[in-house]
């Protein structure tokens, strides 16, 4: 499982910044005979309903098992057990997590940065709330990149967070911590947001279903209601699609959108229906996917095809200034963060935020008097999207152009020209959905790399049918199952 080269070949010794690989990387899961079992949320609460196990048990058996993961993936943010129950919704009694850039009352929220000194919050985030309506049990919060700007959860001067897969590769991110403690069986589900790919990236990496919803599905996100274009929204990932199908639902419960039609339910596909499936192979931004996503998403194709669907080529014509745009965009972003960074904490200093934010805050102040162009042309991206759905229920594409790469291959350490290069040629088909505010899903293909790691294939829907994308995910997982990581440490 460990094989020898990284996605995009061998590690090149002579230089300074690229990834290294362990002496012994290896697989870690710590599913095992305690109260967790190896159920997911869905028949953790079950048992739970029924009596099976109990409440007290089920948090001390998810504590031990996140020390025990912890120790080799370093994804929990400080204290493990600071114990927020929940009401008495669908998930009472579930123990989960919340990602570190969200308030959980009694808790500082740190947004993985080290720029400032973070302090308890006061209150519980909207979406916290609305996370502990479902009747989780939240045990405490996991690692992000800083301010959630990098597709791996890296720091310049602090350990990764890694892939329970294979520890010498990157766990994704920004919601990595989030996706490293689920795929290795600490938490059932755990808290994530997307801003760019945040849900999707790790969920791809890890080998789990991650749902970034249709903006405004779920309560507004704190920081996206402030920004010119709203690009984040939340969710959680999951190691099963009825967990994440049953975690909307409930969400739903706690509040609507009336703008939205109702979600509901999904409990399994919907085997009277016939979808016409757009194919994207490579990247609307001209990325060429490489050979072994691209074998992934094309394995997926001939499944649905065999489910009796339609699979046909699609194009999205897209303006060939997005990627310049989308990154003008997260430039602004990261000026936002510095700029606005007091207001987190007194102690708060722009000057320690790492390289990837200080490349970002720079590059935007270069191309600052072009921002209402760029504005203007992402909020026109809703257009070629549009027309290349005509016909089509869903799209089909990769989650990401190549496979999960090396620990340090994405490091804010490494320079920025450099880092942003690897990351445009890495992180380039997740975006769009964001800019645009459609669903998009990332599930597991059925094959997995050289180096024995899962590969995310994505759908993409109109906005407010989660629905067809679950039913989707829900059909594949039944033809056969996806890899496990406890299969993969067997």
């Amino acid at each position: 499982m460990t094989g020898t080269t990284r996605p995009d070949g061998p590690t090149d010794p002579s230089d300074p910044t690229g990834p290294t690989r362990p002496a012994r990387p290896t697989t870690v899961h710590v599913f095992g005979d305690d109260a967790l079992g190896e159920h997911d949320a869905v028949g953790l609460a079950e048992a739970l309903r029924k009596g099976e196990v109990g409440a007290r048990e089920v948090a001390r058996a998810a504590a031990e098992r996140l020390r025990a993961a912890d120790a080799h993936l370093h994804a929990v943010r400080g204290p493990v057990g600071h114990a927020a129950p929940g009401g008495p919704g669908a998930f009472a009694g579930v123990p989960t997590l919340v990602k570190d850039n969200t308030d959980l009352q009694g808790l500082p929220t740190g947004h993985g940065s080290a720029a400032f000194v973070p302090r308890p919050a006061r209150r519980h985030a909207a979406f916290t709330r609305q996370l502990l309506s479902t009747g989780v049990t939240v045990l405490g919060k996991t690692r992000l990149p800083e301010f959630g700007f990098n597709a791996t959860t890296e720091f310049e001067h602090e350990e990764p967070v890694r892939n329970p897969w294979n520890t010498a590769f990157s766990a994704g991110g920004s919601s990595g911590g989030s996706a490293a403690l689920v795929a290795a069986g600490a938490v059932p589900l755990a808290h994530a947001n997307d801003g760019g790919g945040s849900i999707r990236i790790p969920a791809a990496c890890c080998g789990l279903v991650g749902l970034k919803p249709t903006r405004g599905r779920l309560v507004p996100n704190a920081l996206g209601r402030k920004l010119p274009i709203d690009l984040v929204t939340d969710g959680v990932v999951s190691r099963t699609v009825r967990d994440t199908a049953a975690f909307f639902a409930a969400a739903e419960a706690h509040w609507r959108n009336p703008k939205l039609p109702p979600l509901g339910l999904v409990e399994g596909p919907d085997t009277r229906r016939r979808l016409r499936v757009g194919l994207l192979l490579d990247s609307p931004a001209g990325v060429t996917t490489d050979a072994a996503t691209r074998a992934a998403v094309a394995d997926t194709a001939a499944t649905l095809e065999k489910l009796g669907h339609t699979v046909e080529p699609v194009r999205v014509p897209l303006d060939e200034r997005f990627t310049e745009d989308f990154l003008t965009y997260w430039g602004l972003l990261a000026f936002l963060a510095g700029a606005t960074g007091r207001t987190l904490s007194r102690d708060f200093d722009r000057h320690r935020m790492d390289g990837l934010s200080r490349g970002l805050r720079a590059h935007y102040l270069q191309r600052a008097r072009h921002t209402p162009g760029v504005l203007r042309r992402l909020r026109r991206a809703r257009f070629p999207l549009a027309a290349a759905f005509r016909g089509l229920d869903v799209v089909l594409s990769p989650v990401l152009a190549t496979t999960t790469p090396l620990l340090g291959h994405l490091s804010p350490a490494v320079p920025y020209g450099t880092l942003m290069e690897r990351t445009l040629r890495y992180v380039a088909f997740t975006p769009l959905n964001n800019v645009v505010g459609t669903p998009a899903v990332s599930v597991p293909a059925r094959t997995t790399t050289d180096d024995g790691l899962p590969i995310g294939v994505m759908f993409s829907g109109r906005p407010g049918d989660e629905r067809t994308l679950l039913e989707v995910a829900f059909a594949l997982e039944a033809e056969g199952g996806w890899p496990r990581v406890r299969e993969a440490g067997a």
